[in-house]
């Protein structure tokens, strides 16, 4: 006599697709999503319709740091190669001007608010250059390292004067410290410079 086979029994689905959505909602509301950010740059204002397309700016050569990136991500600094996490220091130096080297930025008399007659380096630019091949990475690298020297002259400076971070001060406080460290970078459109030889 043959054996009759067991029947299983079936497995009730109608439920699944309610399961399946809440735990998608579950995943979706718990879990973050990393959100991309923009570089906090103001565009200099329209060029007025009278005024010529190229006008020349005459910048002292003292008064000029550049920083490239060139397509192998090396950054750098004035012609000399440099690591990334030197960056921020060699800026901080260059803004500053502690002892009024004559080969960084001059120092000229300006009448700050708060602070009265201070020689600030206010003609100090510098102009970042990087290669079309140069990885959107390394660039942003370099533009954190810049902002941070920023950040950090303007802390040190507000916390001697007014025992307070740059961030905690009132608008006009904050005026007159960008007025001792103003932030002057230059971009350059990118070009093909090629690697370190």
């Amino acid at each position: 006599m043959a054996k009759k086979k067991k029947k299983t029994p079936s497995i009730n689905g109608t439920s699944s697709a309610d399961i399946a959505f809440m735990l998608l909602l579950f995943f979706l509301l718990t879990s973050s999503m990393d959100t991309d950010k923009g570089l906090p740059r103001r565009l200099p204002p329209p060029v007025p319709k009278d005024q010529k397309d190229k006008e020349d700016v005459d910048i002292k050569k003292r008064n000029l740091m550049v920083v490239l990136i060139n397509t192998a991500n090396e950054v750098l600094c004035n012609n000399e190669v440099i690591d990334i996490r030197q960056l921020k220091d060699k800026v901080k130096e260059f803004v500053e001007n502690p002892y009024n080297d004559e080969h960084r930025p001059e120092k000229i008399e300006v009448d700050v608010p708060y602070f009265g007659n201070m020689l600030v380096t206010k003609n100090h630019v510098i102009s970042l250059q990087n290669d079309r091949g140069t990885e959107y990475q390394a660039y942003i690298g370099v533009q954190n390292e810049l902002a941070a020297a920023y950040n950090e002259l303007r802390n040190d400076v507000s916390k001697k004067k007014f025992g307070k971070a740059f961030a905690e001060l009132e608008k006009e406080q904050q005026d007159a410290v960008i007025q001792i460290y103003p932030q002057k970078i230059s971009e350059a459109e990118p070009r093909n410079y090629g690697g370190v030889k």
